[in-house]
């Protein structure tokens, strides 16, 4: 397999101009929208961890601690069920079925179309579409904004080889083998940046520059730039011994030049581990041990995507003067340690955007979650109402004269204590020392009803039904009757299908069928599907690649190639002897099924049988036309029965004999009339 693209190695003036770049592609993202806020309030909703009172955390801690009288307030879960749901549809739309984009190849190309299909459920299985895909679906309905990068990627994978001197041949012995493929990686918005100036879902096209960061321990940081086929070996040294800096790793709304973690659900206690770190080499005991390379405990790595003219630069590669998409990885801002040519024939940022809401505003329209989350908070503050009268009915109010009764035993917490009163109450109407306040509860019913609206409200705003979400709904609707109105209730997601078929999916497809045609070796792979191994001729996929058409669960193959009106066509054929005469149904039925995932072209007999049963046939007519018209005829007598090898056909082999191609093509035709005189 080739390296799909050129690393490069740039001199220092050029890599000071990079980092320069970088601080001004960060300046650019910081000072337009506060986006990592956003992202947070739209958490905070969905997890339902926004009540961050200091009574509500006093309640949180006394139920943690066995305080079971300790009432919390609740919020309805509106955000998150809605968001659910909608991630439930699309996934069902798109990620549901085998493969995921599937191959709609033209007849003449029904082989390379399963070669296509069967690296695209490769790397699907190997690249984690699946898990991505469906994750950035939530991103989308909770920020309508979610982000998803695509690139050709090698891992090193596992083989097993048998060796005798390998566990005394009992144990398979592990090989190491690379494995090369189109990658799905879902962006973590908190940490990814990109160009502001053009609409999300046209970054991959007309934006300047998007990327990422992570964070990575130093042993990750060695394996990764290990993997690097190309790396600045003369800055790995300094990029180990650039610290971290101050607040990198923060819960604080800092710019993007810095890692961020949300504070979202502080009880985990993970966020605290990352802020402090860990000074491992100190742990080991080996501080004061002589070493060459002064490591630190965390790297902040950035992954920086660019179009840019090279010339700018001061880098000397051709068209430097030309746009030219180029990728760098920087170590804590400071030190670049990777540069390289991105020369994909699809020419984008591999990082593509989607917006499930998009109605041309941009960054300012509202996502799913941020259009129900007024109905949460309003249905949480009824509810919390409800909460509060049941503390007050169990805990009632009074008024009492502190000088006949002490506070203290007014306000003990155990519900059987006895109260004393004072001696200047002594001989006095008890009723006199403390009054209870009458408590009436007329609003909690109404309240609970209130609720159930509002809910109802945010059905409306989503789309959603209590059907759809999987709640039973009483009814006198009959079975035609709710397949109607069910079917009405998906219009609202379909819309959204489409529109994330036209944002995301069209050119995800063509980003991974490219990549396959540019950079995919040959190779033998395994179709789940066809349970078979499949060689793939690359060769052969470039030249049948204007035939292949990529669908996915919104337009399926049986779509792209109506399937349907095939089907009819073939009965057609297949009932009337004057269409079946002008075509060849046999490839045309091989053609259908491998449409639907099953490759007959197997079992297709070769020119050189059909020649051959053709001959026998015809000598079975004859012989019993002579039968009958001269009773008295010696079987001798009969014409000589056709032979396998007069037509080239070896009994023995099945399928497509290459012999039978060759030699089927050029049969006398007098040897199809055998006793025809």
């Amino acid at each position: 397999m080739t390296n799909p693209n050129t690393p490069f190695r740039l001199q220092p003036k050029s890599q000071e101009a990079i980092i320069a770049y970088l601080q001004q592609c960060y300046n650019l993202f910081n000072k337009s929208v506060n986006i990592r806020g956003r992202l947070r309030e739209r958490d905070l909703a969905y997890n339902r961890e926004k009540n961050q009172l200091q009574e509500q955390q006093r309640a949180k801690r006394g139920n943690k601690y066995g305080d079971q009288n300790r009432i919390q307030d609740l919020t309805i879960p509106v955000v998150m069920p809605q968001v659910e749901s909608a991630v439930v549809y699309q996934t069902s739309v798109f990620l549901q079925g085998q493969p995921i984009f599937g191959v709609a190849p033209s007849p003449q190309y029904a082989k390379e179309g399963l070669q296509m299909e069967s690296l695209m459920t490769d790397h699907a299985t190997k690249g984690g579409w699946v898990r991505e895909i469906q994750m950035s679906f939530r991103d989308g309905f909770k920020y309508n904004l979610a982000a998803v990068e695509i690139k050709w990627d090698k891992k090193v994978s596992a083989s097993f080889d048998t060796d005798i001197n390998f566990g005394n041949g009992k144990v398979g012995k592990p090989k190491e083998i690379n494995w090369e493929g189109n990658a799905m990686k879902k962006m973590d918005l908190y940490n990814t940046f990109w160009d502001l100036r053009v609409l999300p879902t046209a970054v991959h096209t007309d934006g300047e520059f998007a990327g990422y960061k992570l964070l990575m321990s130093r042993i990750k940081l060695k394996s990764f730039i290990a993997e690097l086929p190309d790396k600045i070996v003369a800055n790995i040294k300094d990029a180990f011994e650039s610290g971290i800096g101050t607040g990198t790793v923060t819960n604080g709304m800092a710019g993007i030049q810095n890692y961020y973690i949300p504070d979202l659900n502080v009880s985990g206690g993970l966020l605290d581990t990352l802020n402090q770190g860990m000074d491992w080499m100190s742990w080991a005991g080996m501080s004061n041990a002589p070493k060459n390379i002064d490591y630190k405990n965390m790297y902040d790595v950035t992954i920086l995507y660019a179009r840019i003219l090279p010339s700018d630069f001061g880098m000397y590669v051709p068209a430097a003067n030309t746009p030219q998409i180029w990728k760098f990885i920087i170590v804590n801002n400071q030190v670049v340690i990777y540069a390289e040519r991105q020369t994909n024939a699809h020419n984008f940022l591999p990082i593509l955007f989607m917006q499930p809401q998009e109605d041309g505003l941009g960054y300012q329209t509202k996502s799913l979650a941020a259009n129900v989350e007024p109905l949460q908070d309003i249905s949480s503050a009824l509810m919390n109402s409800v909460l509060a009268a049941r503390r007050r009915a169990i805990s009632d109010r009074g008024l009492y004269d502190p000088s006949k009764v002490d506070h203290a035993h007014i306000n003990s917490v155990n519900p059987s204590a006895k109260i004393p009163v004072k001696p200047s109450a002594y001989g006095k109407p008890l009723s006199e020392a403390y009054y209870p306040i009458p408590f009436r509860d007329d609003q909690s019913p109404l309240m609970m009803q209130q609720i159930g609206m509002i809910s109802q409200f945010a059905n409306q705003i989503s789309g959603q039904n209590p059907a759809k979400q999987g709640q039973f709904v009483k009814g006198n609707k009959t079975t035609h009757e709710f397949d109607t109105v069910m079917g009405n209730a998906n219009g609202r997601d379909q819309a959204t299908s489409m529109l994330l078929e036209a944002q995301f999916f069209t050119p995800a497809k063509e980003i991974l069928k490219l990549n396959i045609l540019q950079y995919q070796g040959p190779t033998d792979v395994y179709n789940p599907q066809q349970k078979t191994q499949v060689t793939i001729d690359p060769v052969a996929l470039r030249t049948a690649y204007l035939e292949l058409k990529i669908s996915d669960g919104l337009t399926p193959t049986d779509k792209l190639i109506n399937g349907d009106v095939l089907s009819v066509a073939l009965q057609q054929i297949g009932s009337s002897p004057q269409i079946g005469a002008g075509y060849n149904i046999a490839p045309l039925f091989s053609y259908l099924m491998n449409t639907q995932g099953a490759d007959l072209s197997a079992f297709e007999k070769s020119p050189a049988q059909i020649a051959y049963e053709g001959a026998v046939q015809q000598w079975q007519q004859v012989v019993m036309q002579l039968a009958k018209s001269n009773p008295d005829i010696k079987p001798e007598q009969y014409p000589p029965q056709p032979t396998p090898q007069q037509y080239g056909y070896q009994p023995a082999g099945n399928g497509v004999q290459q012999q039978g191609q060759q030699q089927g093509q050029q049969q006398p035709q007098q040897q199809g009339q055998v006793g025809a005189q």
